[in-house]
């Protein structure tokens, strides 16, 4: 898909100073630049229309070193950048004896005025210090690293401060948005992802990058990758009938036919060119739809199993839960996006 087809790009400018964490910074960076393109790139499918441009900005156009000495060079400066869908403020490293009263002056004024133009202004983790410090976060919900508490106390009171909470979003249509911890770092980007280009891309960037819950592996996030090329004509012209009737009984059996080859033979040269075995193949096209059912609404499994061609739910449970590695509850709790 050609760039000048794409309905929408969606800015974002991600706040770089000397004292800016660069896991964070640079992590937004790679899946905010990869949304839709990433997934078109893995499994073949036609990408979202709406992409996301990350660009760093900061105070002077030159290379500067942020913190642990890695080198940042700004693509944006505060005089120059346009206005900005989405205003990120990374984690931060601190001293131990900050004063942070007038010490981001430039930068503070720059994200305050963004916020006035229309963008969202968003922090990770100690990042928060300097919404507040922009005067962005008062009488607000807002949450930061359990570690700066004291920081906020002492110098920004009336933020209403939720350090327990990983995201909060206040202020009007939610324009102000911070994360805990330096990791929260994922749960925005998930958020920012489906606030501006669908849950189902959302979806698609947790399994690309496995973001959320991992505690167990990786099986819950692994989708059929892009089928690789192969020349067997007849082999290709089953798996384009095979992909509209997947749900059909006796599906293997019904391809076989479709083939006009011997069962020995239309299996060999199945498994040759696709590198699965045929049932192995409609498993997998039966499995990826009932997850994209089960992420898109709240259809009852035992219908779901029914739709993707199982008439026995405890058979496509096992199967699901064995392809997946969790079952299919887990699974839809898992990948739901929820807007606040």
């Amino acid at each position: 898909m050609s760039e000048n087809q794409h309905t929408r790009s969606v800015k974002i400018g991600l706040v770089a100073i000397p004292e800016t964490a660069p896991a964070t910074l640079y992590s937004l960076f790679e899946v905010f630049s990869s949304v839709a393109s990433a997934w078109e790139g893995l499994t073949g499918e036609p990408a979202g229309t709406v992409r996301m441009q990350p660009r760093i900005v900061a105070e002077h156009e030159n290379l500067f070193h942020c913190s642990l000495g890695v080198p940042v060079i700004p693509a944006d400066t505060f005089g120059s950048a346009p206005i900005y869908d989405v205003v990120i403020v990374p984690d931060i490293q601190l001293q131990s004896d900050l004063d942070p009263r007038d010490k981001w002056s430039a930068t503070t004024d720059w994200i305050k005025s963004q916020h006035a133009a229309g963008a969202i202004v968003a922090s990770v983790c100690t990042g928060g210090l300097l919404l507040a410090e922009a005067g962005l976060l008062k009488g607000l919900e807002a949450t930061s690293h359990w570690s700066v508490v004291p920081l906020f106390r002492e110098f920004y009171p009336q933020v209403l401060l939720k350090p327990e909470k990983v995201l909060t979003f206040a202020g009007p249509e939610q324009r102000v948005i911070t994360a805990g911890g330096a990791a929260s770092w994922m749960e925005m980007a998930l958020y920012l992802i489906a606030r501006f280009c669908g849950q189902e891309e959302a979806v698609r960037s947790s399994k690309v990058y496995l973001l959320g819950d991992r505690s167990e592996g990786q099986l819950p996030f692994a989708v059929m990758t892009r089928p690789r090329g192969h020349s067997d004509g007849i082999v290709e012209k089953c798996q384009v009938w095979i992909a509209e009737h997947y749900e059909l009984n006796n599906p293997v059996s019904r391809m076989i036919e479709y083939s006009g080859l011997a069962s020995r033979t239309f299996k060999r040269r199945f498994r040759s060119a696709t590198g699965y075995t045929p049932i192995e193949y409609v498993q997998t096209l039966r499995i990826e739809e009932a997850k994209q059912l089960l992420e898109a609404g709240d259809m009852l499994v035992d219908q779901i199993s029914r739709e993707v061609g199982y008439d026995d739910p405890a058979s496509f449970r096992r199967l699901f839960k064995r392809m997946t590695g969790v079952t299919p509850a887990s699974y839809r709790q898992r990948f739901r996006i929820i807007l606040p």
